[in-house]
C-alpha cells in the first residue's frame, strides 16, 4: 500500500502501530506530511517515499482538530498544514484518526490556521481580516509565534495566522474566498478529502462515512 502518514500527536501513535506491523512484514511504503513524522518513520523503520517518485497514493491516514458530520476538518495545528492537504489530494482515501471530542457542530471553535508567505504579511493580514468582515466572521487574526517569540515557520517556510473565527456557518465559502487572497499559501479548511473517521469516544469507537 501506498501511504499518507499525517502529522500530530494522534498520527505520531499511528506511526508507531504501523511501523510494528511492519516490523512483522506488513508491505507498505509512506509520504510523511511533515519533517517530524519524517524523523520519526525513519527512526521506527517505516519504508518511505516522496509524491514526486509516487504522486497517487492509496490511503492517507491523519488526524484533526475539528470535523463534523459531513466529514469537513479544520486541520494544522501542528502547522504541517500545506503537506498533509497536498497528500490527502493525491490519495485515493483519507482516514482521519481522533478522540471523539474533535467532532463538533458548527467547525470553527479551533481557531483556523492560514499559511501566509512572509512578503507583504501586513498586506495579507489586512486582505483576510476584510474578507472575515464581509463573510460576518470575528477578524482575530493573531500570528502564530514560536516558543522563543519568533513568528512560527512552517516546513516550507512560510507564517502562520490562526484565525479565532468562533463558528464557520458556510465552510466551503470561506475556504473557496481565501483562496483568492494573494499571499495565502493554503488554509485549514479541508473540504471534500475525509472519506471516512474513527473517533475514540468514552463508549467505544464510532466510524463515520467509509473507513
Amino acid at each position: 500500500m501506498r501511504l499518507g502518514i499525517g502529522t500530530g500527536s494522534t498520527a505520531a501513535f499511528f506511526v508507531t502501530a504501523l511501523a510494528e506491523r511492519v516490523r512483522k512484514g506488513l508491505r507498505v511504503v509512506g509520504v510523511p506530511t511533515s519533517e517530524a513524522t519524517r524523523a520519526q518513520a525513519e527512526r521506527e523503520g517505516v519504508p518511505l517515499t516522496t509524491l514526486d517518485e509516487t504522486p497517487e497514493l492509496d490511503l492517507t491516514v491523519d488526524g484533526a482538530d475539528e470535523l463534523d458530520d459531513q466529514l469537513r476538518l479544520i486541520k494544522g495545528g501542528g502547522g504541517a498544514l500545506l503537506r498533509e492537504k497536498i497528500v490527502a489530494a493525491a490519495s485515493a482515501r483519507m482516514v482521519v484518526i481522533a478522540d471523539g471530542s474533535k467532532r463538533v457542530a458548527p467547525l470553527g471553535r479551533f481557531p483556523l490556521p492560514i499559511e501566509v508567505v512572509p512578503f507583504g504579511l501586513k498586506a495579507t493580514e489586512h486582505a483576510i481580516a476584510r474578507l472575515l468582515k464581509e463573510q460576518g466572521l470575528p477578524a482575530d487574526l493573531r500570528l502564530r509565534r514560536a516558543a522563543n517569540a519568533e513568528p512560527f515557520v512552517t516546513d516550507g517556510g512560510h507564517y502562520i495566522f490562526d484565525a479565532h473565527v468562533e463558528r464557520i456557518g458556510d465552510p466551503e465559502r470561506l475556504a473557496a474566498s481565501l483562496n483568492t487572497i494573494p499571499g495565502v499559501v493554503e488554509h485549514g479548511l479541508f473540504i471534500g478529502l475525509a472519506t471516512g473517521a474513527i473517533l475514540a469516544t468514552a463508549d467505544g469507537l464510532v466510524e463515520l462515512g467509509q473507513v
